[in-house]
């Protein structure tokens, strides 16, 4: 027998399929998302119990342990809505409802959604503007930088009704404000991933460009911006979460009828908490899917520039 067959012959097995499906990370969130429904159950029989024994107390009845349980998991308004009660609100405010329809999830997303992306792309723009503007003037890097962190300190439940009232007074309403608000919260995360990724290049790569006599923008558009790459896209995939919670938070002190928080503002004035919990829902699928299509960005991009994704 050859060397060849020999090491083919003693080589190991493949995994199994059953192997297989456990290693892959599709059983890992199974698991995950399996363990948080079962908590959930488990937490909404408790807090939901208090009230249902005074409903059982007035009404002189003494349920089995099963029925009882039931009975906290069907509650009209829950202090905990189980996740099947959740499950039920979005299909029928999802799937059941037109779209186009005020009591529409989908209609909400939306508005949610265009402030959203509207915050991100501006405050990716200007995270990136700052960035530059940092690395290449030393004087901003002690003078602006510091500022920039310390914008962070400011509580946004704080600072969205000022931005709102200032620019209402100067007569900009609708999406204008709750895009300002997004991009407050975006900027920060890419401002610092930039200085960070301009920063990053080699010292011996920038002599070698001072060496071929290279101007500043060709340092940057030949070395520092591809080398920052890797660092933008990380840092827009904090800043697109971000932006989607300073979509909502701007929706909450204006009083606004349409879009995510105004769903959560009109659950929590009427108790509704079924209806609270399925926009919270929906909002962190939207900011899972945001996430993942940043995701596919950054492996499509670098696959173009030819680096390792």
């Amino acid at each position: 027998m050859s060397a060849t067959a020999a090491s083919i012959a003693h080589a190991p097995a493949p995994p199994g399929l059953l192997k297989r499906f456990l290693r892959s990370s599709f059983f890992a969130v199974s698991v995950i998302v399996l363990a948080i429904i079962v908590i959930w159950y488990i937490a909404a029989t408790f807090l939901n119990s208090p009230w249902q024994y005074e409903v059982f107390a007035r009404q002189d009845v003494k349920p089995g342990v099963v029925e009882f349980i039931e009975a906290t998991w069907s509650q009209e308004r829950p202090v905990l809505p189980a996740p099947h009660q959740v499950g039920e609100e979005l299909y029928k405010t999802i799937v059941l409802t037109a779209p186009t329809s005020k009591r529409s999830l989908l209609y909400h997303g939306w508005i949610t959604l265009s402030s959203t992306l509207a915050g991100f792309v501006l405050g990716t723009l200007l995270g990136i503007g700052l960035a530059i503007a940092i690395v290449h003037v030393a004087s901003l890097d002690k003078s602006l930088m510091p500022w920039v962190v310390a914008s962070q300190t400011i509580p946004i439940l704080a600072i969205a009704p000022m931005i709102i009232v200032v620019l209402a007074s100067l007569g900009l309403t609708g999406l204008l404000p709750k895009a300002v608000i997004s991009t407050y919260l975006s900027f920060f995360p890419v401002t610092v991933g930039m200085v960070k990724g301009l920063r990053a290049p080699d010292p011996i790569n920038l002599d070698l460009m001072r060496t071929y006599n290279a101007s500043k923008a060709q340092t940057f558009w030949k070395l520092r911006w591809p080398t920052s790459v890797p660092y933008l896209f990380v840092s827009m995939r904090v800043a697109i979460a971000a932006s989607l919670v300073g979509a909502i938070v701007g929706e909450l002190p204006t009083g606004a009828v349409a879009g995510l928080g105004a769903r959560l503002l009109t659950g929590s004035y009427y108790g509704q908490t079924v209806q609270i919990w399925s926009a919270l829902v929906v909002a962190a699928v939207m900011a899972a899917v945001l996430v993942t299509i940043v995701g596919i960005a950054q492996r499509i991009v670098m696959r173009l520039m030819g680096m390792p994704p």
